[in-house]
């Protein structure tokens, strides 16, 4: 009996340093409102890789995780203005969609988007910026700190607006509502 709990704690003792002695993964960063961004690289429809780190040495960057759904198709507007407004203000904004390339090429021409766009059909975008929700835009400043995070849909154009007076500031231009903006162009177009 004596020899059974000597060879048991012997057994304990083995596990516990053969454990002790594992590596262990460091873990990941949160991404939050002033951490830095993640490392991210991923190519373009053309095969040309867009590197995060390269773009934030430049100067602010308005990165989109999205879709085209209904919901992300109509507040795609919105982004868009984002980003005419304040392109010449040293933004450039980014959307990634997590659909397939067929899909996002003929999307993208329909729409006639105006910014840098990628796909990720795997969706290993959304777990670099530890994010389930769809779209995430992510606001990142000039050297790469996470300065603004919107989550979620809106439609309305509420959020983008509101998002676009953060872009504002970050680029030290004046504020545009990108609300009254897309309205304006939806009246003209009638």
């Amino acid at each position: 009996m004596v020899r059974l709990l000597f060879v048991a704690l012997g057994t304990v003792v083995c596990l516990s340093v053969s454990l002790a002695e594992e590596p262990t993964k460091p873990a990941a960063k949160k991404v939050e409102i002033g951490s830095k961004a993640p490392e991210f690289k991923i190519k373009d429809a053309s095969g040309k890789v867009i590197d995060l780190a390269e773009l934030t040495a430049k100067g602010p960057v308005l990165l989109r995780l999205t879709c085209g759904c209904s919901g992300c198709d109509k507040e795609l507007a919105y982004f868009q203005a984002i980003h005419e407004a304040y392109k010449s203000a040293g933004l450039t904004s980014v959307a990634v969609f997590k659909e397939p390339d067929e899909k996002v090429e003929k999307y993208v021409k329909e729409k006639n988007l105006n910014m840098l766009y990628t796909v990720d059909p795997k969706g290993e975008s959304w777990n670099v910026f530890q994010t389930k929700t769809m779209p995430t835009n992510f606001l990142i400043e000039k050297g790469g700190k996470i300065v603004a995070i919107a989550a979620g849909c809106d439609p309305s154009g509420l959020l983008a607006k509101k998002f676009s007076e953060k872009v504002a500031k970050t680029v030290d231009a004046p504020a545009v509502d990108v609300k009254a903006k897309v309205e304006e162009g939806k009246k003209q177009k009638k």
